[in-house]
């Protein structure tokens, strides 16, 4: 179990690592110092103690849910496709100021943690509670993209 967490610790805060290579230089870029951003866009030292809140718990989460799942694999699967979905949103939105697409990926983000949640309830029953912080996280998120995409 202890190796497990840490195993999951180690991809979460590379996904961090790698979003973080885009995002360290688009905060302070022009364009996006310029975007008009949604009257309730947290501070930003609240995105750091968020995301890594997230990936702490997603890391504890992670093994007790595959030692209750029915199929490991589509769980590791779809454990695989939320960290693409979360490191590709940084480029996308930082690096190519792309904002209807990023709105997609963390839409569609969303939906997988969202659906990881559900699929594997009944076998985690009180160890789903762990992906609560990372699906509140992404429901703000997701508005503040969809906010920047509206009014800009």
């Amino acid at each position: 179990m202890i190796l497990r967490i840490l195993l999951f610790l180690a991809l979460n805060f590379a996904a961090l690592g790698l979003g973080g290579l885009f995002t360290s230089k688009g905060v302070p870029s022009d364009w996006y110092v310029n975007l008009i951003k949604a009257p309730w866009t947290p501070p930003g030292w609240v995105f750091g103690a968020a995301w890594t809140t997230i990936m702490i718990c997603l890391a504890f989460y992670m093994p007790l849910a595959l030692k209750s799942a029915e199929n490991k694999n589509i769980l590791i699967g779809i454990f695989i496709l939320q960290w693409i979905l979360n490191v590709a949103w940084s480029p996308v939105f930082f690096k190519y100021h792309s904002v209807l697409p990023g709105l997609i990926i963390i839409t569609l983000l969303t939906a997988v943690v969202i659906y990881m949640l559900f699929a594997w309830l009944p076998q985690t029953k009180w160890a789903a509670l762990l992906l609560a912080p990372y699906i509140i996280w992404l429901l703000i998120a997701t508005s503040l993209n969809g906010y920047i995409l509206l009014k800009n």
